[in-house]
């Protein structure tokens, strides 16, 4: 059989030397991986105010987040949260360190936040973005957040705002990104 007329068939099965049951091409052997995507994204600071997006795009249009998104492949996690601020909130960003990791099974995701502050102090709402703003913390439309995830890293943040040292945060205890009422 040639590469023009072989087939593809794949059937659930432990690949050999494998753990987990995977899709697996009965007629050629390959193994059909999904793997979670990594997201980053960041806490960007000015003058004591924190950048939020309004979201334009599902999922959640219309509800606040941090400017993060999927990372690219040929870019490092820093470059992917600088990337997202451009998009979103047409803002250029300087990391300034780590944040937190979360994992959220449920969808498969890895997000890596970080903090940032603003390079220059100019935004405005990319295509992604319905509208954005720098908000104080009593500024912060809560029960509009988006995700957790967007609550679990402004919550950790607030808990070390202006410490130099901390190590970086995961998931909040027993927190997996299941849906809740914000």
């Amino acid at each position: 059989m040639n590469s023009k007329t072989q087939s593809i068939d794949f059937r659930r099965e432990v690949p050999p030397g494998d753990t987990h049951e995977r899709d697996v091409c009965a007629t050629c052997g390959f193994v059909h991986y999904v793997n979670p995507k990594i997201v980053t994204g960041s806490i960007v600071r000015h003058e004591g105010k924190i950048l939020l997006c309004r979201r334009a795009i599902e999922p959640r249009i219309g509800f606040w987040t941090l400017p993060a998104g999927f990372m690219e492949v040929g870019e490092t996690a820093e470059q992917a949260a600088m990337r997202e601020a451009r998009e979103e909130a047409n803002a250029a960003i300087v990391i300034d360190r780590l944040l937190a990791v979360y994992t959220i099974p449920r969808i498969a995701q890895v997000q890596i936040m970080y903090l940032a502050h603003m390079a220059e102090p100019s935004f405005s709402a990319g295509p992604e973005s319905l509208e954005v703003m720098l908000a104080g913390w009593d500024e912060i439309p809560w029960d509009e957040l988006a995700f957790p995830s967007v609550r679990w890293a402004l919550d950790q943040y607030r808990s070390v705002e202006g410490q130099q040292n901390f190590a970086p945060f995961s998931n909040p205890e027993g927190e997996y990104g299941n849906p809740k009422p914000y």
